[in-house]
């Protein structure tokens, strides 16, 4: 296995990571220090890009790095969730500080977090992916065009999203759209406005060519993939709506609420075709239901699949959340205090979670011990198999999903009222409060549209690392908390670059904020 220095990143990371090494590393293995593992088992590369089982290994290679950028350290609930200063951390500082919003304290997980390295890593992976994929085509007759086609929007998918999501992290970061056979040169940061044009672009490029769905005869992608049936891929990748719903958050992000409108009617205008629906309160919160394992709903995750021994104590939500009575731990590392719970779910008849007529609650859908010292907040408990009867094990099997159709019904919903659209603002947001067994809207009972719409947000889609991205939008809207405007304005909404990226590379510059 070769290292190569990467002097953009300033870390030492894999020019590529054969099939061996992604099975064995990616999807087995604890999440916190994949990508530092060195194998003994990998191949050299001179020996890839032959046949269409590399081709096949290289691919799902993109999906392990990506996956493991976005669950080490619990990355996607600690720039989502945590941020956002709603749980609170009994026994973690490191917790603590990023609640605090002190992202420049001296803790080892904040600066892992603070590094961009697993997302370039992913990166690099894709690039390589992209400058090689054609030697397979000529090498393997069995791979054919289409085959090609679909590979390769996959692989711009996968790029497209990591540059996304650093964006929404890190704000201006490097646009690297190539390998360099792995000699790198110090660049700075990019504009992330050239970086999201980019992103977009190669986003609606992928959607061009990727199918609704994987071996069921969707004319973009014939016959079996990879010679597997349907039930192999269902959820397990990228597709076309998982392009548009990207795209739509993309869009929000940009304040471009023309093309949210735009991308989420796509979604919601195919979603049948794609063999999606909504899901019900029980199935989104049952230990085997919505998250456990793959499922086609989940427009865009990052699964780990319990039948394929590919799940893991670390990397999941659970880590942070659960504890007694659920599992045996004393006290989770986050939770929502129950004086929020009441904030937030103050309507009654919600399935979620709300109170009975004797102010008692009446289900442990999302909160198991309620009237306990710490509320945990279960939502999401997918132990092992996706039972609780195993809780002294504490390894986990629940897919970290960023996009599913509620999301984008809710992100509709959003736009249209920032756009003028009331009525269909409300009929969007309506959706999603009946699916939960809620009254339709009432502006006496659950505030101005904008509010409630980003209040069902924060209801439905906790627990899933939007919120801190929901609070950055919604303020930007309304700019009426001056240290929220002052946060935005001054570039604080970013996480600070970690000192071993600005030390080994001078020309990247602090945020600004974080300079201070």
């Amino acid at each position: 296995m070769k290292l190569q220095y990467n002097m953009i990143t300033g870390n030492l990371f894999r020019r590529f990571v054969p099939a061996a090494l992604l099975v064995l590393c990616l999807f087995s293995m604890g999440c916190q220090k994949m990508l530092d593992v060195n194998s003994t088992r990998a191949v050299g590369e001179e020996n890839m890009w032959n046949t269409m089982e590399d081709s096949r290994a290289a691919l799902m290679g993109l999906y392990g790095l990506t996956r493991a950028a976005l669950v080490d350290n619990n990355a996607h609930w600690v720039y989502g969730d945590v941020r956002a200063g709603e749980f609170k951390s009994p026994n973690r500082p490191d917790l603590r500080a990023v609640i605090a919003n002190d992202l420049t304290a001296s803790y080892a997980s904040i600066d892992a977090l603070s590094n961009w390295r697993r997302f370039y890593a992913a990166i690099n992976a894709a690039n390589i992916f992209l400058e090689r994929i054609h030697e397979v085509k000529e090498a393997d007759r069995r791979y054919t065009d289409n085959n090609l086609t679909v590979d390769i929007a996959q692989a711009r998918f996968l790029r497209a999203f990591c540059y996304f999501y650093m964006v929404r992290v890190w704000g201006d970061v490097p646009l690297i759209i190539s390998s360099h056979d792995g000699a790198f040169e110090n660049k700075p940061r990019d504009d992330q406005d050239k970086v999201m044009a980019w992103a977009e672009q190669e986003l609606l490029a992928a959607a061009a060519d990727l199918p609704y769905r994987y071996s069921v005869n969707d004319e973009q992608q014939l016959g079996n993939y990879y010679n597997e049936d349907g039930s192999r891929w269902n959820g397990a990748l990228a597709r076309k709506l998982s392009a548009y719903g990207v795209l739509a958050h993309l869009a929000a992000w940009q304040r471009n609420y023309s093309n949210v409108a735009t991308y989420t009617d796509f979604v919601l205008t195919n979603f049948i075709r794609a063999n999606n629906n909504y899901v019900t309160t029980s199935h989104l919160t049952d230990a085997n239901g919505f998250f456990f394992d793959k499922r086609n709903n989940q427009l865009l995750s990052f699964h780990f699949q319990w039948s394929y021994a590919d799940h893991s104590f670390a990397g999941h939500l659970e880590e942070l959340t659960l504890a007694a009575p659920i599992i045996n731990k004393s006290m989770p590392d986050i939770y929502l205090p129950k004086d929020s719970i009441l904030s937030i779910f103050s309507e009654a008849k919600d399935e979620r979670f709300s109170l009975d007529t004797l102010g008692y609650p009446s289900n442990e859908r999302y909160f198991t011990n309620f009237n306990g010292k710490y509320p945990i907040f279960s939502k999401i408990k997918c132990i092992m198999g996706g039972s609780t009867t195993n809780a002294n094990l504490r390894t986990y099997s629940s897919a970290v999903v960023f996009t599913r159709l509620e999301d984008l019904t809710l992100l509709r919903a959003e736009a249209l009222a920032v756009l003028g659209d009331r009525n269909g603002a409300i009929e969007n947001l309506n959706v999603i409060r009946d699916l939960r067994g809620m009254e339709p809207y009432d502006e006496e009972i659950s505030g101005t549209l904008l509010e409630a719409i980003f209040r069902e947000r924060q209801r439905e889609l906790m627990g899933e690392g939007h919120r801190w991205y929901d609070l950055v939008r919604y303020h930007r809207i309304k700019r009426h908390d001056p240290g929220f405007t002052q946060l935005i304005e001054q570039g604080g909404i970013y996480w600070p670059l970690s000192q071993s990226l600005t030390g080994q590379n001078t020309l990247l510059e602090q945020t600004e904020y974080w300079q201070k």
